[in-house]
């Protein structure tokens, strides 16, 4: 039956207890058990599922602590307050897991009006991060963020959305016309990247991986997919100043089975909370301040132009 306006509800999704957003073009899914991972991102007018499954890979809480390649590698994660395991603490007494804490612990989560909200506290960090997720508008998904500091010794964070999209047919990938360039920390490619006229990937494996960055602070808050087959595209953004990187992993078989897109707007720059301590990119907050951010994604098919 369709759905007409907004509805928030509880439901399930492979045997575990999910939350659903959901209007007349958009369906979004989340497990506040698995970390507060997004499992599905459906756009309803083409039937457009963005978001990678698990496959044949089980869905089940890991222990804290747990490589991030053990567990079933589909979704939307938070990394945070790392995504490389490291050091981390005002004497580096303390060792953050890989890919953060806060993807491997459960999250509160309550229904609050048109929103699902959900919250978790840090383990070795004295921080509380909540996010708010939305419907504004008909093919607009919203996140807000808030990470609170709760009490004691200064603390830096980093924090990176990881969402694994599926490529289900040759994608583009968009970013603004101000970023053509961006350095390769991860695989083969050559460091200094230059972004092609039409950067593109088929749902083909080839066993590789590769991460980019944007070196430095973007131009523009903005990147985006374009099923170049279906013409579905999505256009995630964020404010500049308070999310002011851009990661891009593409993963052809290296780590899931199946090829995946990772869009990976952040905080801090890049991966390890060590090393943007070090360059000077990590946020930093003290005893009773707080630090907020957004994420918007525009779902819709067609022409896309900048």
């Amino acid at each position: 039956m369709p759905i007409s306006g907004k509805q928030i509800y509880e439901s399930s999704y492979r045997g575990c207890l999910s939350l659903v957003a959901e209007n007349e073009a958009i369906r979004v899914e989340t497990i506040p058990e698995l970390g507060g991972k997004l499992v599905s991102l459906l756009y309803k007018p083409t039937g457009k599922e963005w978001l990678l499954d698990a496959g044949d890979r089980p869905l089940q809480k890991l222990d804290y602590g747990s490589n991030f390649c053990d567990g079933d590698m589909s979704g939307w994660d938070e990394c945070f307050p790392t995504i490389d395991a490291c050091a981390a603490g005002e004497d580096g007494s303390l060792n953050l897991p890989d890919h953060g804490e806060v993807w491997a612990l459960p999250w509160q989560a309550e229904l609050s009006g048109d929103a699902i909200v959900c919250a978790v506290e840090g383990r070795q960090l004295p921080y509380r991060l909540t996010r708010t997720l939305s419907l504004p508008g008909e093919r607009h998904l919203r996140l807000n963020y808030t990470v609170q500091h709760l009490g004691g010794a200064p603390f830096s964070f980093l924090w990176v959305a990881h969402p694994q999209f599926a490529v289900d047919e040759p994608t583009r990938i968009l970013t603004p016309k101000s970023v053509r360039e961006m350095t390769c920390v991860y695989g083969k490619a050559e460091r200094d990247f230059m972004i092609p006229d039409v950067w593109a990937y088929g749902p083909e494996t080839t066993g590789e991986g590769t991460k980019y960055y944007y070196n430095g602070a973007v131009p523009e808050g903005w990147s985006g997919l374009l099923g170049m087959n279906s013409r579905a595209y999505m256009i995630v953004s964020v404010p500049k100043d308070t999310v002011p990187h851009l990661g891009v992993w593409i993963d052809q078989g290296k780590y899931n089975d199946r090829t995946t897109i990772a869009l990976e707007p952040g905080i801090g720059y890049y991966d390890s909370l060590e090393r943007a301590e070090r360059n000077g990119t990590a946020a930093r907050l003290r005893e009773g301040e707080s630090y907020s951010w957004s994420v918007d994604i525009l779902l819709g098919h067609g022409d896309w132009r900048e």
